[in-house]
């Protein structure tokens, strides 16, 4: 899969994934927020707690499930960026927690499955 493709793979699941949570009740504040730890893909509310979401999307035949492209290194990574955030922004919960949120698509890029891991990155 060239670069390219992996890019629109990504946008595309970022997408799905931002309608899926707003469904879910949970309020964006951000996207794509880098620092020099990392990127994290969706930054959201629920209730009275900061919800980092992992966004994976794998495309219909790609090697193993998006959960399983999420290495002891990317989750320390998003560990870092995470408290780098909630550092640098003032009046937000003090609770957070990161999820996972999987999806797995067709080659046309349409859902087949979007699941959602609460506290996946602990």
């Amino acid at each position: 899969m060239n670069s390219m493709k992996r890019q629109e793979l990504g946008a595309a699941g970022e997408k799905l994934a931002r309608d899926f949570l707003e469904k879910k009740g949970y309020k964006v504040i951000e996207t794509n927020f880098r620092c020099r730890h990392g990127e994290i893909d969706i930054i959201t509310r629920k209730g009275g707690t900061v919800v980092f979401v992992e966004v994976r999307t794998k495309s219909g035949g790609a090697f193993g499930t998006p959960e399983e492209s999420l290495t002891r290194h990317k989750r320390d990574k998003l560990i870092a960026t995470a408290l780098t955030y909630l550092t640098a922004r003032s009046g937000l919960p003090e609770d957070w927690r990161i999820d996972l949120l999987a999806i797995e698509t067709d080659r046309q890029g349409k859902a087949q499955r979007i699941e959602l891991i609460e506290n996946a990155i602990n």
